[in-house]
């Protein structure tokens, strides 16, 4: 599986944007997408998920309520779509993904076997 990120650039707070990740390659019944971000000095954190089949998702407490992710599962591509920017989500945003990965470590980097490459998002205050 491959995935390729893209959308990020420089908005205002307040402002929308929406990310993509294009997929290649077979996914499975238990095919997981997920968003990750890491701002400048510190760890990739966990943004959100979606279970390909079921589109059960779930969200860091940091974005509920502003961002959300959907699938596309006839071209194979994912978006984060994330309103009411901050300038506390600077990030590299990454799409990951994995098979058969358990709800209970859906938040945990270590579960997604695959990851694109990053894309930058700044938000200006």
């Amino acid at each position: 599986v491959q995935l390729q990120a893209s959308g990020g650039g420089l908005v205002q707070a307040g402002d929308s944007l929406r990310l993509s990740c294009a997929t290649s390659g077979r996914t499975s019944s238990t095919f997981v997408m997920g968003w990750f971000r890491q701002a400048p000095g510190k760890e990739r954190d966990f943004v959100a998920a979606i279970k390909w089949s079921s589109r059960i998702t779930k969200y860091a407490d940091s974005v509920k309520g502003r961002f959300a992710i959907i699938r596309d599962s006839a071209n194979q591509m994912a978006y984060l779509q994330m309103n009411s920017l901050r300038p506390e989500d600077t990030a590299v945003y990454y799409c990951a993904a994995g098979n058969g990965i358990i709800q209970s470590s859906i938040q945990s980097r270590d579960a997604y076997a695959y990851w694109g490459q990053g894309t930058l998002v700044t938000v200006s205050s």
